[in-house]
């Protein structure tokens, strides 16, 4: 790509879609982190278990980024931000409405 008009516009749109995923992500993190005491009381966490909601989506947003890079490279950089978008926005959902400890931890690890 050239370094003057479309070429240049698109980078920094790609920089800002990046930088609020990166927010949002971060966003969601931060609010599970501040509820905790309040999921745990509402769903009825053992609280030895409760740690699990925030350690099993670590384990698995750490575990499967290589992976995930991976795949970007052979289906393409987009194709996967979009799939992995939609697979986080389904798996929040699905947090939200999860009714159980089993059911929310199990939701976390996907949203990971």
């Amino acid at each position: 790509m050239d370094s003057t008009g479309e070429g240049v516009s698109r980078r920094w749109a790609a920089l800002a879609l990046l930088c609020v995923a990166q927010f949002v992500d971060v966003l969601d993190v931060n609010a599970v982190v501040v509820a905790l005491p309040t999921i745990g009381w509402d769903l009825g966490f053992a609280p030895e278990d409760l740690q699990w909601v925030v350690t099993a989506y670590v384990l698995f947003f750490g575990g499967f980024l290589l992976l995930a890079g991976r795949l970007a490279d052979l289906f393409g950089r987009r194709r996967m931000f979009a799939a992995g978008l939609a697979l986080f926005t389904a798996s929040s959902l699905a947090c939200g409405l999860a009714g159980s400890p089993l059911l929310l931890i199990v939701f976390r690890a996907a949203q990971g």
